[in-house]
């Protein structure tokens, strides 16, 4: 029997979106473009404007460097578990920094008026929205979603998030012609250096 995310399609704004909020995760991750070495969060201004544009912070917010360096922490640690989900090593660090994250947004199971039960933030601010992202991670494992959603194995120079939309869910790089391409190419300069 299939999976239910084999009836899922990509999203019609990018080939490698993640379904539903998870893509914010996504989106959330790619603020820090490794190739370009571009941040689209690396001022309290643009943190508030990106988090307030999806709903995850009252856009009346005022931020600080200190979240901006919360923030960046937090996406790096949810960096390091999409590798996770492309093969690599589970980085403890990165664990340690999301609960640390989640214990200070006092997430809580919050039943709503529709009467669902989700996790919620009890705080505000910065603990708000990067707790609102922590409760789309946590929705994510618990549907079955999150495995899919993985870091390019490119190492140090791309890392870019992607949604795994293939069947066997065996995707590595965000994409082949590009980040496969340069992949396969280190490999067999690596190997020729080694024969010679």
């Amino acid at each position: 029997m299939a999976d239910a995310i084999d009836t899922l399609t990509p999203a019609e704004d990018h080939p490698k979106a993640a379904p539903g909020d998870l893509n914010h995760i996504r989106r959330f991750v790619n603020t820090l473009d490794l190739e370009r070495l571009t941040d689209d969060i690396a001022t309290p201004d643009t943190l508030k404007n990106w988090l307030a544009e999806r709903g995850l912070i009252d856009e009346r917010a005022e931020l600080t460097e200190a979240d901006v360096r919360q923030a960046h922490a937090v996406r790096e640690a949810l960096r390091k578990l999409l590798l996770a989900n492309n093969g690599d090593p589970l980085d403890p660090d990165a664990v340690e920094t999301l609960n640390a994250a989640a214990k200070s947004a006092e997430l809580q199971v919050r039943v709503g008026p529709d009467g669902v039960a989700q996790l919620a933030p009890v705080r505000t601010g910065i603990d708000a929205a990067i707790g609102r992202l922590l409760a789309i991670v946590h929705t994510a494992m618990a549907d079955g979603t999150w495995p899919r959603l993985k870091a390019c194995a490119l190492h140090d120079t791309c890392e870019w998030a992607f949604y795994d939309w293939s069947k066997n869910r065996s995707g590595t790089w965000c994409d082949m012609k590009v980040c496969g391409n340069r992949s396969k190419a280190r490999a067999y300069r690596e190997r020729k250096r080694a024969g010679n």
